[in-house]
């Protein structure tokens, strides 16, 4: 006899699989509101950001709409057949992983960055400063500010390995955990950050910069997911 393998499963995906079986028995009935999410962390013994990851995968997947600031609405009527997820990985474990990334590549960039690269950093940190909303704008030059400093290692493998990571931003989940949880002004409080961060690198002072951009990603880590 073979024995079926046991599949280790995400938690926000157990979590959002409990939630939607108790929909669809009826416990919370189409139309009506789901309990908060600190009483949903409480019953589940769980997390509070467990929960949101769960309730963005149930959104994307058509079971509810999260209305900011008034709670998350069970669909009317419930979907017939639920949309399928275009991906699986942790957004948590995302961020994370940016963060040890991230880390590593500003300290890397401090060491090895060329005299036109700092150059160029403190150009762009500029720029970035002139953006106040989170809009497509001020996430072009995100990109381009973080993707600079990986190429500033002098290493092309990790600036491949850091435009994959960013690009993970694309799916459908993120997107709606930035639209839902981040408010329009918070790229003013991230370039601060970006300031912080250029100046270290500039200054090549690698510690500094590792601390800068460590500090800057739990920000963002608590800002989606603390909030």
């Amino acid at each position: 006899m073979t024995l079926p393998a046991i599949k280790t499963e995400r938690l926000y995906r157990q979590i959002s699989s409990l939630i939607s079986a108790a929909i669809a028995r009826g416990e919370f009935a189409p139309g009506t509101l789901l309990p908060p999410e600190r009483e949903l962390a409480r019953q589940l013994n769980v997390s509070r950001s467990s929960v949101r990851e769960a309730l963005i995968a149930l959104e994307v997947t058509g079971w509810v709409e999260i209305r900011s600031g008034n709670g998350v609405l069970v669909v009317n009527p419930l979907p017939v057949k639920p949309a399928e997820p275009e991906d699986t990985f942790s957004l948590r474990d995302l961020i994370k992983a940016r963060q040890a990334f991230e880390a590593m590549t500003a300290e890397l960039a401090a060491r090895h960055g060329t005299a036109e690269q700092r150059r160029e950093l403190l150009e762009v940190a500029h720029q970035l400063a002139q953006y106040r909303v989170n809009d497509d704008e001020f996430l072009r030059e995100d990109k381009r500010f973080h993707l600079l400093i990986s190429e500033m290692t002098g290493n092309d493998v990790l600036r491949e390995m850091m435009e994959q990571l960013w690009n993970r931003r694309k799916s459908q989940r993120f997107v709606r955990l930035e639209n839902h949880f981040a408010d329009r002004d918070f790229p003013q409080a991230l370039n601060h950050d970006h300031q912080m961060i250029a100046t270290a690198i500039v200054q090549q002072n690698p510690q500094l910069a590792r601390d800068s951009m460590a500090l800057h990603l739990q920000r963002v880590y608590d800002h989606l997911f603390d909030s």
